[in-house]
């Protein structure tokens, strides 16, 4: 069954720890990525430790976007590259054998490979639907999931556009991971019940 892969909004306000703190409590989350793109450097040295100490105290997996030096500063479990950003050789190189890195692969299998190949312990595939989060280079059809777990034991991460209300076949086609952003922090009802929504989903 799949599992919830959290991603930040990114820009935050001084308020989001405590949003953060109880949407982690509202359902099982199994990582959590720092994606705060629209903040400068200094401030996501600032802002990270306590997002850190938020998830820990959860038992809940710290990834850091983009920027394998500053995860591993930090004291992240990991980081998630994407094609523009260090290679994962470079990223494990930077982060050492036991950190957790992930890898964007759009919607190719080569890639895919290749990731898996240099030592990935995930890939991921998207957009599988419309995102507003960002600009989708590719759109990855459901189909792309199931061949890779046909196939490979390495775990899919399906991101882009994901709701509960969009979930279901995603989870059937067999990602391991469902990475939301909007789909959580957007919800009309709000991030707590879109993460009890995913939970029931996920159960």
């Amino acid at each position: 069954m799949a599992e919830l892969y959290l991603l930040t909004p990114p820009r935050i306000d001084d308020g989001f720890v405590d949003v953060l703190s109880r949407t982690l409590d509202a359902g099982p989350v199994s990582a959590l990525q720092i994606r705060l793109k629209e903040h400068s450097e200094s401030e996501l040295r600032a802002l990270a430790p306590a997002l850190i100490d938020a998830a820990r105290k959860r038992g809940v997996t710290v990834i850091l976007n983009d920027d394998p030096r500053l995860a591993s500063a930090l004291g992240c479990d990991g980081v998630h590259v994407g094609q523009d950003d260090a290679s994962v050789k470079q990223a494990r190189a930077d982060m050492g054998p036991r950190a957790l890195i992930g890898a964007t692969c759009h919607d190719s299998r080569h890639l895919a490979m290749t990731a898996g190949e240099q030592g990935a312990d995930y890939v991921a595939f998207g957009a599988v639907y419309e995102t507003a989060t960002k600009t989708p280079k590719s759109r990855a059809p459901l189909e792309l999931f199931t061949w890779w777990r046909e196939l490979f034991e390495l775990p899919s991460v399906a991101i882009g556009g994901i709701t509960p209300d969009n979930a279901r076949p995603v989870i059937e086609a067999g990602a391991d991971y469902l990475a939301v952003s909007g789909g959580i922090w957007n919800w009309p009802d709000g991030p707590e019940r879109a993460c009890e929504a995913f939970s029931r989903l996920l159960d």
